[in-house]
């Protein structure tokens, strides 16, 4: 019959004098050792022992802790091998560990064995996933050492053992890690699952697979665009307004959004003067603004708003269509909210197009932009078209957003010349200025 308490090693053997209660503090220091140890048997090592003051207590162990009689608070270690062999002459199978269990009336070492059995699952699962990334394709150029510390560290492997099937989970990410493409080669996502073209969607497969391939940290377009994956070319990209690619014709107001198809590779309209600016922003309430006020207001002389909206974050294809526009001749002015992800939008857009100029996007115009309830911004990234324009931020420690600007940004659009101010160390003559497009108007 099995016990609750122990393994059933307790049949047939008499405890009852084992657990007076003057030998509790005995079986209780025996107790908190097993739960350390996370051994519920206790039948080896030693145990360090306190005496208890009460006289009856001491007197009531001396025959179980050997050697001389212990003074009150005096330390002795217990040999565990001869307690288990004096045990062991009232019951064959009787150990320390079982008596103590009995005498505090619950089991031991219980959550030290769920640690030890969580990690030996956790390292079986480590040891299936490194032999299977071993033996994925060599192109993929993947380190099992280095992808297994970073799926621990991330917590990727923790989250795999809290699914209802991790052994299928691993087999399944694998699976989809064997079909992705070698370099300069394609795939649809679609089919990377057969039977099952949704399955990379979203959730945790999809997760698992870019965690394994280091891009997890990137937007997911853009993430199974790293390794070779296609996702579709007809949703997400540019919000565009005056500009198209040539040969289209499209009325003068109209916006237009141009998916990642037409994008990829796009030749843009000649711009009608050398000097004629586009302006980059990350908001669509800076393009809707603007197009507005122009079909509001329609003058002869007025000219057409001219604006390229990211929608948050841009993409590979996005910053690359971008700095197209500079190859087809036009000047482009680029900003984003002040805030980390905007920060990181204009450095990755001045990247991609160097010939770019940062519009209304230095410390003065952050300062024009704060409001009383701003929201605290997280980490502040360095600003090298303005260094003082990230030290400022860090200083007052809160965002601010294109639209505490709007006024501004559609009048600078609805003119087609962006405000400039030029640094002290910049010649009249020089109209852009060494830092760009990238202070409030001033008034002629």
């Amino acid at each position: 019959m099995d016990c609750s308490l122990c393994s059933g090693t307790c049949a047939d053997a008499d405890l009852t004098p084992l657990l007076s209660p003057r030998l509790s503090w005995l079986w209780h220091a025996v107790a908190l050792a097993a739960d350390r140890r996370g051994d519920d048997e206790m039948t080896s090592g030693n145990v360090t022992l306190t005496a208890p003051q009460d006289a009856a207590e001491r007197a009531a162990a001396a025959g179980l802790v050997g050697g001389r009689p212990l003074a009150p608070g005096q330390t002795r270690r217990l040999d565990l091998a001869e307690l288990t062999g004096m045990l062991r002459q009232r019951s064959p199978q009787l150990t320390p560990g079982v008596v103590a269990a009995h005498a505090l009336g619950r089991r031991l070492a219980v959550r030290a064995r769920a640690k030890q059995q969580a990690a030996a699952v956790r390292q079986q699962l480590v040891d299936r996933l490194r032999t299977g990334i071993e033996q994925l394709p060599s192109y993929l150029g993947l380190d099992a050492d280095a992808v297994l510390e970073r799926l621990l560290r991330t917590g990727a492997v923790a989250r795999v053992l809290t699914g209802e099937d991790p052994d299928g989970l691993v087999d399944q990410v694998l699976a989809v890690l064997s079909l992705l493409p070698a370099a300069g080669e394609r795939v649809d996502r679609r089919t990377l699952v057969p039977g099952r073209p949704h399955a990379l969607d979203e959730g945790l497969l999809p997760s698992l697979v870019l965690a394994v391939m280091g891009v997890s940290g990137l937007r997911p377009r853009e993430a199974w665009s790293e390794v070779g994956v296609d996702i579709d070319d007809l949703v997400g990209g540019l919000i565009v307004t005056g500009v198209h690619p040539e040969r289209w014709v499209v009325p003068d107001g109209a916006t237009l959004t141009l998916p990642p198809k037409e994008l990829a590779g796009i030749t843009w309209a000649s711009p009608p003067a050398l000097d004629s600016w586009v302006f980059v922003t990350e908001n669509p309430s800076v393009i809707s603004a603007a197009v507005q006020r122009f079909l509001q207001q329609p003058r002869p002389e007025a000219t057409s708003p001219r604006v390229v909206c990211t929608s948050g974050t841009p993409s590979r294809v996005d910053c690359d269509a971008i700095a197209a526009l500079a190859d087809a001749g036009w000047q482009v002015a680029v900003r984003a909210d002040f805030d980390t992800r905007g920060l990181q939008h204009v450095r990755t857009l001045l990247a991609a197009a160097p010939a770019a100029k940062p519009w209304h996007m230095n410390a003065t115009d952050y300062r024009a932009s704060v409001r009383s309830a701003a929201a605290a911004v997280g980490v502040v990234l360095e600003t090298p078209w303005d260094p003082e324009l990230g030290a400022e931020i860090g200083r007052r420690g809160v965002a601010a957003y294109e639209e505490d600007l709007l006024e501004v940004l559609v009048l600078d659009v609805l003119t087609g010349f962006p405000s400039v101010t030029r640094p002290a160390d910049t010649s009249p003559g020089d109209p852009a200025g060494a830092e760009g497009c990238s202070s409030p108007r001033v008034p002629a």
